[in-house]
């Protein structure tokens, strides 16, 4: 094909749908660069989903306009977790610097790419070096050099596929010298997996112009039923069954079942007509979820421990409904401000309500939701000003972008966690102002420190000592993993025995949904044993990856 000069609208659509395939291919890849073995590694699940909104908007879109709001407003509506969040600043810069173009040239994509740069930094609070923001960094700095430099031994400006290929190899390098920028990274082996992600931005855009084809993962995803036939296991194995009703179009199931296939067995997709009923056999039950949240929307969802039934100990499962914003629960007079929480798990959505949360939106660990979805909640509440709980370091920035895309006064309150929402909740004055409570709540989160257990998906090493993949793993808040261990119940005592000091009084235990009642009956013992000074709570939450969830004031 002959090499393009400038890009057209068509041009500019195509290649924003090529790297949303690109990310598709790579997310895998970029998700196993995840610098902690927990099992929310999904930098190139956020980017992807981010992405699949962009072009959800593209889908009509015709002139350059058009399509430049297509990409504004999918990546700002669509965007999940901290990579989508940084993502989407970036695409919006380039098609504010697009939108009143007829032809896309060389100065206006080095200038767009600078533009999204500069927007991607200043959307974070404390940006950091060696992350995806050094990269688009970089990139916007080589295609300035290059526009500047011009064609060899000539006058003008470079040429279109120059500035790209610049832009792109001071991208490549960018992503292969940010362990040497975090250390976080050096000590995990890994590079930055939002850099990496964006290189493919750039690999898109030069497929388009110069028919260079985008590269191949280095991580291609085994699907669970095949992996676990090479290691000789049988694919009954699987450890969870994820059943739900999917309110979906009858084209979008084909996607629901491509999606399944790559993560478990045992599919049953059956219904019509808009309705379905859904079973799949799994490791990986937020990507289960997920699949369903992107082809509709799923509700009545159940999830059971297959591994707790075949040894005969107490079902674990857990129910909750998936639509970001459902039928008002709680206190349902006027309030003057609502709180909109980010939450999974049947037992913590009761919690929540019964504190006074109005909205839920399904999300958490593995499962980010969009900036759509905490919208839509918000707008859902009969109120005039909201505060968000994200419960989530990942989703705190996507909650932080609903205030400008609202009439009402939105503030949120960053909490990381479920115990720091509950401690953030026993301070919420539901007839005060926005500001008011954010700023009460926002006190309150210094009063708890808290931790979860979970199990190490990966090895990895940390201060705490060499991890292995399966070891069961405690993380506290601000400190990372501070202890592993041979069980669930003893990764908890050791979590406590740091968490809890001579002043502290309450100690709030959150059961999940795949903690063993034995489990949970030796932390209790631990408990009693060594903080008799302290009262203990324990609730059956629900949530799952994460069968401990602690939070000590």
């Amino acid at each position: 094909m002959p090499t393009l000069t400038s890009l057209s609208a068509a041009e500019l659509r195509r290649a924003t749908m090529r790297f949303r395939d690109a990310l598709r291919a790579h997310q895998e890849e970029l998700n196993r660069l995840n610098v902690y073995p927990v099992p929310d590694g999904d930098t190139g699940t956020n980017m992807a989903l981010t992405l699949e909104s962009v072009c959800g908007e593209l889908a009509s879109a015709e002139s350059m306009g058009e399509v430049c709001h297509a990409i504004s407003r999918g990546s700002l509506m669509g965007a999940r977790g901290n990579s989508g969040v940084i993502t989407s600043q970036i695409l919006r810069g380039l098609a504010e610097e697009f939108r009143g173009l007829a032809e896309i040239g060389p100065g206006d994509v080095a200038r767009g790419l600078r533009r999204g740069a500069d927007a991607a930094y200043e959307a974070v609070l404390r940006p950091v070096e060696g992350t995806i923001l050094t990269v688009a960094r970089e990139a916007a700095e080589a295609a300035e050099d290059a526009l500047a430099s011009g064609p060899p031994g000539g006058t003008g400006d470079a040429a279109l596929v120059t500035v790209l290929d610049r832009a792109a190899a001071a991208a490549c390098d960018a992503v292969a010298r940010t362990p040497e920028l975090l250390p976080v990274l050096r000590d995990a082996g890994v590079v930055d997996a939002g850099g990496k992600g964006l290189c493919l931005l750039l690999d898109a855009l030069l497929e388009v112009v110069d028919g260079r084809p985008i590269p191949e993962p280095e991580v291609v995803a085994t699907p669970a039923a095949v992996a676990a036939h090479l290691r000789g296991e049988d694919v009954s194995g699987l450890r969870y069954e994820v059943m739900y009703l999917l309110e979906a179009p009858d084209e979008a199931v084909d996607g629901l079942r491509r999606a399944w296939a790559a993560i478990g067995d045992s599919i049953v997709v059956v219904g019509g007509d808009g309705l379905w009923n859904c079973h799949v056999h799994t490791d990986d039950i937020g990507a289960a979820i997920e699949a369903g949240i992107e082809a509709g929307r799923p509700r009545d969802i159940r999830v059971t421990d297959l591994a707790e039934q075949v040894q005969g100990v107490e079902e674990a499962a857990w129910v909750r409904d998936a639509e970001a914003a459902e039928a008002p629960a709680g206190a349902t007079e006027p309030v003057t401000t609502a709180v909109v929480a980010v939450a999974v798990g049947d037992g913590v959505r009761r919690l929540l309500t019964s504190l006074g949360v109005q909205r839920v939106v399904a999300g958490g660990q593995s499962m980010n939701p969009s900036t759509a979805q905490i919208l839509e909640a918000v707008e859902a509440c009969d109120a005039d000003s909201v505060v968000v709980l994200p419960n989530n370091k990942n989703i705190v920035p996507v909650a932080r972008q609903v205030d400008a895309l609202t009439a009402k006064h939105v503030e949120v309150v960053p909490t990381t966690s479920i115990p720091e929402a509950l401690a953030a909740l026993v301070d919420y004055d539901p007839r005060a102002g926005a500001d008011e409570n954010a700023a009460t709540m926002t006190a309150a989160l210094e009063r708890v420190r808290t931790g979860e257990v979970t199990r190490a998906v990966r090895d990895s090493v940390a201060e705490c000592g060499r991890i292995r993949e399966g070891d069961w793993i405690a993380l506290a808040r601000g400190e990372g993993i501070v202890a592993t261990a041979g069980s669930p119940a003893e990764a908890v005592a050791r979590l406590l025995d740091r968490l809890v000091d001579e002043g502290s009084e309450i100690v709030t235990v959150l059961v999940g949904a795949d903690a063993p009642a034995s489990e949970t009956q030796r932390v209790r013992e631990h408990v009693e044993l060594a903080f008799p000074h302290v009262e203990v709570e324990f609730h059956d939450g629900g949530q799952p990856l994460y069968p401990y969830l602690v939070g000590v004031e």
